[in-house]
């Protein structure tokens, strides 16, 4: 027997089309032999005289209104709080708007699901089939406070066409922002000030994360950068992420998606003042007026307020050992740091074996001992104090 919503028997089809078409039919023996009732039989008939043969297909039998649907009400302020998130440069993900209709407000509140499902209804989701599952991921987070800094860079155009760096500042924990510098090129005299900067307001961490940038962390490739050193001095432990692996930084990472979204909805700035100035005006509003996900909807500055700060003990931390391979120079000298230590021209085209400790330094060729030295850090260039044979003699 056919149901509505079910396909038609090819014979009832036939039959239908046959009708349709002016020919002579018995409908009541037709529909006997079928199975069907009269009242089937003309239903099709008037669908097939509609619609062809899509009338012969399976139709919805779902309401046309839902008593549970959501309001065209609720679904414009949905709309319209994503316009709003957007044309300010915030986020605009469904627990975002769904936050900023919590402050609105508006009733119902639509749940997370609803929000997203609206926002795919009007197109406003762009699928991500690659983007890899939270679930497939192991998060890790500072315990307090403090505990762990973030340190990392970004590149930004200025209205002039020039390309400068933002260094940004993260607290592990928190995901308080210390301090965003506006510089030149992520160089070691301003990365040390903007951790200058973030100490200064919030006191010093126990580790600093960074990746392996050559003004950041060089242990990776057996040199130390100014930033390394100066915060083992003051006891906090330098950790360079796996080379090659964002992830180890990845709220850093992160955070720097949120500034360049603000930053492209407010006027380019002209000049590095110009940006600092709007960094300032970002780092305000993310730290006390955007709701994280990650810290349970609270601001940043929430967070790092609920509990106490950790600290350094401030006992310095000694260098680890460093050995590196460099190949002599044509000048006869090797590169320790960005500092050139003479050896002699004679080992020229050589490789050399370098143990570093600290600023200590013992060179080796092959087993033999070349050289051992205090790096002097005010000099580029470490002389060897030898004088060739047959130099020229004072008079």
């Amino acid at each position: 027997m056919t149901k509505d919503g079910v396909a038609v028997d090819s014979r009832l089809a036939a039959a239908v089309a046959a009708k349709a078409h002016g020919e002579r039919l018995n409908v009541a023996a037709e529909c006997a032999s079928l199975g069907v009732s009269r009242q089937t039989f003309y239903k099709y008939l008037a669908r097939f005289r509609a619609d062809g043969v899509q009338g012969l297909f399976p139709r919805s039998r779902a309401p046309i209104r839902h008593s549970s649907e959501t309001s065209a009400t609720v679904c414009e302020a949905v709309i319209r709080a994503r316009k709003e998130l957007d044309d300010a440069g915030a986020d605009i993900g469904a627990i975002s708007i769904r936050w900023r209709l919590e402050a609105q407000q508006v009733t119902p509140l639509p749940s997370r699901a609803t929000v997203h499902r609206i926002l795919v209804r009007h197109g406003l989701v762009t699928a991500q089939p690659k983007k890899r599952p939270k679930a497939s991921t192991r998060r890790f987070a500072a315990p307090f406070p403090n505990a762990m800094w973030q340190l990392d860079a970004f590149q930004y155009q200025l209205a002039t066409g020039r390309v400068v760096w933002v260094i940004q500042i993260l607290d592990d924990c928190s995901r308080l922002d210390l301090a965003d510098r506006a510089a030149p090129s992520e160089n070691g005299v301003d990365v040390w000030a903007a951790v200058e900067t973030a100490a200064g307001r919030y006191g010093l961490p126990v580790a600093v994360l960074t990746d392996n940038g050559s003004s950041l962390n060089g242990s990776r490739r057996g040199f130390t950068t100014d930033l390394e050193r100066r915060l083992r001095g003051l006891g906090v432990t330098p950790i360079a992420t796996s080379i090659d692996h964002p992830q180890c930084n990845g709220k850093n990472e992160r955070v720097h998606k949120t500034a360049q979204r603000w930053l492209r909805k407010q006027p380019p700035a002209a000049d590095l003042p110009q940006l600092q100035a709007l960094l300032d005006t970002y780092r305000n509003w993310y730290n006390t007026q955007r709701r994280h996900q990650g810290i349970g909807g609270l601001t940043p500055r929430q967070r790092w307020d609920l509990a106490g700060r950790a600290r350094p003990n401030g006992t310095p931390i000694p260098q680890p050992p460093l050995i590196t391979h460099p190949r002599v120079s044509p000048r006869g000298a090797v590169q320790v740091d960005s500092h050139e230590v003479a050896l002699a021209k004679r080992h020229a085209g050589q490789q050399a074996t370098v143990f570093r400790v600290d600023d200590h330094v013992t060179v080796f060729i092959g087993s033999t001992l070349i050289r051992t030295l205090e790096i002097d850090r005010s000099r580029d260039y470490q002389p060897s104090g030898i004088k060739p044979p047959g130099g020229s003699r004072r008079r």
